[in-house]
């Protein structure tokens, strides 16, 4: 039996945002159903537009979207599902937990303390389903940032070549970048020219540097 009426843009964008959604979020689809159960055309609209639409769009990567969906969230004082929600796909988009709680304090400043401790009153509860230690261990950025600092200074915790040791206490200039939960990209600058030197590619696990790899730019 035919359609009686053409897919409509919104149909499109609701089933490629809840798709997004389930890929995301482990139990999404019940949650979905369960958060949209009286109002589905509400859901349809909502993940429709956040997760067919603005999660697909190049202008911003997953990281700093969800980044700043967070932050939208706490300054908005938007505790409960809203919350809950981004705290899985911000987790699930290569947010380290410490940058969730880290983001929470920026917002704090300009949301107000009311918001933010009600925000970092759910936060307890999540951080324990997702059983992950509270307070949650240092960013990736603080653990890379600490390494090179270290080695500027003639110490390493982890064994490393001649030539990165070399490069790092070298620099004048770094510039640490977190890319995900555990890696971070740290651009070596020589002198004042835009383009690094090298790049180190470092992966972190928890508090220590599993490996450092370095690539020659030029």
């Amino acid at each position: 039996m035919s359609r009686r009426y053409p897919i409509s843009p919104m149909e499109t964008l609701y089933s490629e945002g809840r798709k997004s959604f389930i890929d995301l979020v482990p139990d999404g689809a019940t949650r979905l159903e369960a958060l949209f159960r009286t109002v589905p055309a509400l859901g349809e609209l909502a993940v429709g537009v956040v997760y067919g639409y603005l999660h697909d769009r190049s202008d911003l990567d997953p990281r700093l979207r969800e980044a700043v969906s967070f932050a939208a969230i706490v300054a908005a004082g938007m505790v409960g599902p809203p919350l809950s929600v981004h705290f899985k796909t911000g987790l699930a988009s290569g947010l380290a937990p410490a940058e969730l709680t880290g983001i929470l304090l920026q917002a704090s400043a300009f949301a107000g303390f009311p918001r933010a401790v009600a925000a970092a009153d759910q936060l307890n509860r999540l951080f324990d389903e997702a059983a992950i230690v509270s307070p949650p261990p240092p960013t990736p950025r603080e653990v890379a940032l600490a390494f090179c600092e270290q080695v500027r200074n003639g110490k390493s915790a982890v064994p490393l070549s001649a030539a990165i040791k070399r490069l790092l206490r070298r620099s004048l200039r770094l510039s640490i970048q977190a890319t995900t939960a555990s890696t971070v990209i740290v651009e070596c600058f020589d002198d004042e020219p835009s383009l690094p030197a090298a790049l180190l590619h470092i992966q972190v696990q928890g508090t220590q540097i599993v490996s450092v790899t370095r690539f020659i730019a030029r």
